[in-house]
């Protein structure tokens, strides 16, 4: 009866070796994520934030440098745009934001002026301008796509957004590797048990205190290790007979490009944030000059044709203000009517099947990048913590399930 449960207890070491292994995957899988803000006394070493949140700035850069580098150009996504394509999805919205400006920037710098003006007028002046709008906007972006990349910075959209919404990023390294994390936490159960053989193995035979500890220890170590390596090694197919050996991840190249360009497409590079970008980013006083000089040469243009009466009436200070006024107000009313052109720009753009297929084509080493860039020089921790888990495991095993017997 003794030897019955002597050797019972035995079979439990790869039992629990499986569940150590599964439990360490699962933990190292959670910590690469979570938590998304750092919880603990003082950053970054009393407490923990998952690897990829704490190292999304340094993600971002390798990911961007990566985009613009091999993927995309910002000359030739903007070159995609269609000036009168522009003019005809904001115009409706435009006319109404125009007809405002006009009034609020006459009753502040020639209030009499307008006063005076009758309605036949002023809607001649709406008129004019309003049938003026395909041309000044054809010539605005013209000018921004001829200055896009003082303009539009690519790199301080992505980086900024993704250290603003950390679990963008989660999502994306989620989303593209859904196949691949699952099997990391899977493959601590199966790897857990057979590396748990040996340790059952040496324990039968010499029962020193330190072989279930160390191969606890072993099995958190490997089980990390292994299944980092199913994953990203053989970097390029190696031919076995009729089976092809390669990385989980980079196998799924064309499957993995297809989500992640979608993702990116949908939630970081869409015309939004796009256009958020160039009206507040670093570029935008670029921006700024471009639609002074086009508006001023508007106004210029406008007042003409009712010389010498509209100078004469305005006066010299008023006339400069009133320009002045009229950028600045179109300038901060941009976004009432750009907010129009954003399904004309996405579908213009088309970021998604573009990125898609020039990651399709990228080479084994570049595309591995994409899920495993910044946090792979702090894979170590996970593969330490897993270590001393798996060593505490054997441990308790010791003490609780061996010593007594």
């Amino acid at each position: 009866m003794e030897w019955i449960i002597e050797h019972q207890l035995l079979l439990l070491i790869p039992i629990v070796s499986a569940v150590v292994g599964w439990l360490t995957n699962y933990l190292a899988v959670k910590m690469m994520f979570y938590p998304i803000q750092f919880v603990g006394i003082k950053a970054p070493y009393l407490g923990w934030q998952g690897l990829i949140p704490q190292k999304r700035k340094e993600m971002a850069e390798i990911s961007v440098d990566l985009l613009l580098g091999k993927l995309l150009s910002v000359e030739d996504l903007v070159a995609r745009l269609e000036p009168d394509k522009i003019s005809q999805a904001i115009e409706r919205r435009l006319k109404q934001v125009l007809r405002k400006i006009i009034n609020d920037v006459m009753q502040e710098s020639a209030p009499k002026v307008w006063a005076s003006l009758p309605a036949q007028g002023k809607n001649l002046v709406y008129a004019r301008v309003e049938a003026d709008i395909p041309n000044v906007v054809e010539k605005l972006v013209r000018d921004f796509q001829h200055n896009a990349t003082e303009i539009l910075d690519i790199k301080e959209l992505v980086v900024d957004y993704l250290i603003a919404h950390p679990a963008l990023i989660n999502e994306i390294f989620l989303t593209a590797g859904n196949k691949e994390f699952p099997f990391i936490i899977r493959s601590g159960l199966y790897f857990g048990f057979l590396l748990g053989i040996p340790t059952m193995v040496s324990w039968y035979f010499f029962q020193d205190w330190w072989i279930l500890p160390l191969g606890g220890l072993l099995v958190g170590y490997l089980t990390n290790w292994i299944a980092l390596q199913i994953i990203f090694e053989p970097k390029d197919p190696i031919k076995i007979g009729p089976w092809s050996l390669q990385g989980m991840f980079l196998k799924r190249q064309d499957e993995v490009a297809k989500v992640y360009s979608h993702l990116i497409e949908r939630k970081l590079m869409n015309s939004e944030n796009i256009i958020s970008t160039v009206l507040y980013g670093s570029g935008a006083e670029q921006l700024w000059e471009i639609v002074e000089l086009h508006v001023n040469d508007a106004i210029e243009r406008y007042v003409a044709i009712g010389q010498p009466y509209i100078g004469l009436g305005l006066g010299a200070d008023n006339y400069f203000k009133m320009k002045a006024l009229a950028v600045k107000r179109i300038f901060d009313s941009s976004e009432k009517f750009l907010l129009y052109m954003h399904d004309y720009a996405d579908s213009a753009l088309n970021i998604g099947d573009d990125l898609r297929e020039k990651m399709q084509s990228l080479s084994p080493a570049e595309f591995e990048n994409v899920l495993r860039p910044a946090y792979k020089q702090d894979e170590w921790k996970l593969i330490v913590t897993g270590s001393v888990l798996g060593g505490l495991a054997g441990v308790i095993q010791l003490m609780y399930i061996f010593m007594p017997t």
